[in-house]
C-alpha cells in the first residue's frame, strides 16, 4: 500500500501577500499483530496529515486520520470504512478507541470509571477483519486544523464540514489507491448528519458508496425544535425503555421489544393525536392521556399533568429517581450520579459524560504517544474550541429539499442528501444503530427521519435497523458491541461483494 507521503505539487508554497506557508504531510507508520477468533490479522497502523485545496488549489486545512490497513491484500477488493464522531466540533477518539478499532479502552460502564492507570487491550469486537479502518478528526479537532489562507469559518458550518470531509476522502483515496475499494460511512452522533450529506456530495463527485452506518442518528434537525410535539412524540418510546431498564414501570413485562411496539403505536396514534389538540383537548382526555403516559414512563400522573403531557428530557432525567437522589445520563441513561440537591428541575451534569470522559482522553493520549508513534507539540483538541458560530445552513444535492433547496435550509435535513444518493446508486445500503437509552438522538425519531425520504418501497428495504441495550455510544455496553459487529459483520458480507 501506498504511503501517505507528501507528493511533489504538495510541498508547502510561500505567497507574496505573506501567507504562512502550509505545513507538509506527515505521517507515522506502525506495524501490528491482532488476533480475532482462529484468524491472525498482520495490519498496519498510519497516524498522520493529509491537506485539502479550497477552489483556488491552494491549502486551507490539514486533517488529521489515522489508518488501520491490513497487510498482504489486494486494496482494491479491501474494503474501506471512514468513521468520525460528531459534535459538530468533537474529534473521533470516541469512536477510535471504543467502537471497531484493533485496540479498545477498558470502562467500567455504566458506572463513572475513574482515575488511572486505564487499560486498553485488543479489541476482539474490531471490524478490522472486514475492512480497513480510517478514523478522521473534523476540522479544527483533534490535530486538524485551517492552514495557509484557510480560516475557522471555513470549516464551522454544514455544508462546510462537508466540503472538507468530501475533499479528505477523496485525497485519501487517490493517495492510497482505492478509488475501486469498497468504500464506507461511519458516523455517530452529528457523524451521521454529516455521513447522510456526505453520501449526496460524494456520489456527486462519482464516489459511489457500498454502504452508510449510523450510530445514534440526528439527520432532520426541523422536527426536533422547542414547541414541536413531533419531539415529545419521539422521546417518549426511549423514556419507556429507561423506566423498564430501571425497574419503575408497575407491570414491568418481560419481553422490551413487544413493550416497546406497544409504546410506539400509543405515541404515534393516541398521544400525538392529544398532543395535536393543543389547549382544546377535552378534560376527561387529557386525563386519559396522563394516565398513559405516567404508566409508560414511570413518572407520577400528577408530574405529567403538570409538565401539560409534555415530558422534556432534562425534567425525566431528574425526575425518574428523584425519590432515590439519583440523576440519569443524558448520552447513556443507564448512568446515574447525585446532583447538588434533589429539589431541582434539571440535572447539574451528565455522568454518562463525565463518567467516561477521563479514561476516553487519557487512554487515547497515551496509545497515539506509545503505540502509534506519533510525535508532535501541538495539543490535541478533543472539542473545536472555535469562537466562529455554527452556520446552520444546508443546500440538500440532488432533486431533495424542495424549498430548501433553493435558498438553503435554516435547519439542516440531510435525509433528503440520503435520499438522493439512494436514487441514484440504489445498490446503496444503510444500517441505523441505535441504543435504547439514549436520550440525545432518540431511536423513535430516528426511525421518522429514515422513513420520510420519500424513496421508493423498493428502496426502503436498503434500509436496515439495529437496536441495542445501550446509550448514545452503544459500544460502551461491551455486550451491545458484540451484538453490533455481529450484526456488521453480515451487513458488509452483503454490500462488499
Amino acid at each position: 500500500m501506498a504511503q501517505d507521503a507528501p507528493r511533489h505539487d504538495d510541498q508547502p508554497k510561500h505567497d507574496t501577500d505573506k501567507t504562512p506557508p502550509a505545513p507538509q504531510e506527515k505521517s507515522s507508520v506502525t506495524h501490528h499483530d491482532l488476533t480475532l477468533g482462529s484468524r491472525t490479522i498482520h495490519y498496519t497502523a498510519t497516524a498522520g496529515t493529509l491537506l485539502i485545496r479550497n477552489e483556488q488549489d491552494e491549502p486551507y486545512g490539514t486533517i488529521f486520520y489515522v489508518a488501520y490497513t491490513e497487510d498482504g491484500v489486494d486494496a482494491k477488493n479491501r474494503p474501506v470504512t471512514f468513521l468520525y464522531n460528531g459534535g459538530p466540533g468533537s474529534a473521533s477518539l470516541w469512536l477510535h478507541m471504543g467502537s471497531v478499532g484493533p485496540v479498545r479502552v477498558v470502562t467500567a460502564s455504566p458506572e463513572a470509571t475513574g482515575p488511572a492507570p486505564y487499560q486498553t487491550v485488543p479489541n476482539q469486537y474490531s471490524l478490522l477483519d472486514k475492512t480497513d479502518l480510517v478514523f478522521i478528526d473534523a476540522p479544527l479537532t483533534g490535530f486538524s486544523k485551517a492552514v495557509g489562507k484557510g480560516t475557522d469559518k471555513d470549516f464551522r458550518g454544514v455544508d462546510q464540514d462537508l466540503q472538507a470531509f468530501d475533499k479528505f476522502i477523496q485525497r485519501y483515496i487517490t493517495v492510497n489507491q482505492r478509488w475501486n475499494s469498497p468504500k464506507y460511512l461511519f458516523g455517530e452522533s452529528y457523524g451521521t448528519t454529516r455521513s447522510a450529506g456526505l453520501a449526496g456530495l460524494l456520489q456527486e463527485d462519482g464516489v459511489s458508496l457500498n454502504g452508510v452506518i449510523l450510530l445514534s442518528s440526528i439527520l432532520n434537525y426541523n422536527v426536533r425544535g422547542p414547541g414541536f410535539d413531533a419531539v415529545y412524540v419521539g422521546n417518549l418510546p426511549s423514556y419507556a425503555a429507561i423506566a423498564w431498564y430501571h425497574n419503575k414501570l408497575a407491570h414491568k413485562p418481560a419481553d422490551m421489544t413487544a413493550y416497546l411496539d406497544e409504546v410506539r403505536a400509543f405515541a404515534r396514534g393516541e398521544y400525538s393525536e392529544a398532543l395535536s389538540e393543543g389547549d382544546l383537548l377535552p378534560q376527561e382526555k387529557f386525563d386519559a392521556i396522563a394516565a398513559k403516559v405516567a404508566a409508560y414512563t414511570g413518572l407520577s400522573v400528577e408530574y405529567v399533568k403538570n409538565s401539560k403531557l409534555r415530558i422534556e428530557p432534562t425534567r425525566f432525567r431528574k425526575e425518574l429517581l428523584r425519590g432515590e437522589g439519583e440523576i440519569l445520563g443524558r448520552y447513556d441513561a443507564r448512568f446515574e450520579g447525585t446532583d447538588v440537591d434533589d429539589a431541582g428541575e434539571n440535572p447539574g451534569y451528565d455522568p454518562s459524560d463525565t463518567g467516561i470522559s477521563g479514561v476516553f482522553i487519557g487512554a487515547f493520549h497515551d496509545y497515539l504517544s506509545r503505540e502509534l508513534k506519533y510525535d508532535t507539540t501541538d495539543a490535541y483538541a478533543v472539542h473545536s474550541e472555535s469562537n466562529v458560530p455554527w452556520d446552520q445552513t444546508h443546500h440538500p444535492v440532488g432533486g431533495g429539499g424542495g424549498m430548501g433547496r433553493m435558498f438553503g435550509q435554516r435547519m439542516p435535513d440531510v435525509a433528503m442528501d440520503l435520499a438522493d444518493a439512494m436514487r441514484k446508486n440504489p445498490k446503496l445500503k444503510v444500517y441505523s444503530a441505535n441504543g435504547l437509552f439514549d436520550l440525545a438522538t432518540p431511536f423513535f425519531l430516528t426511525e421518522y427521519d429514515l422513513s420520510h425520504m420519500m424513496v421508493t418501497p423498493a428502496l426502503a428495504k436498503n434500509v436496515e435497523f439495529g437496536y441495542y441495550p445501550a446509550g448514545h455510544m452503544v459500544y460502551l455496553n461491551v455486550d451491545a458491541l458484540k451484538q453490533l459487529t455481529h450484526d456488521l459483520d453480515g451487513f458488509y458480507a452483503e454490500t462488499s461483494k
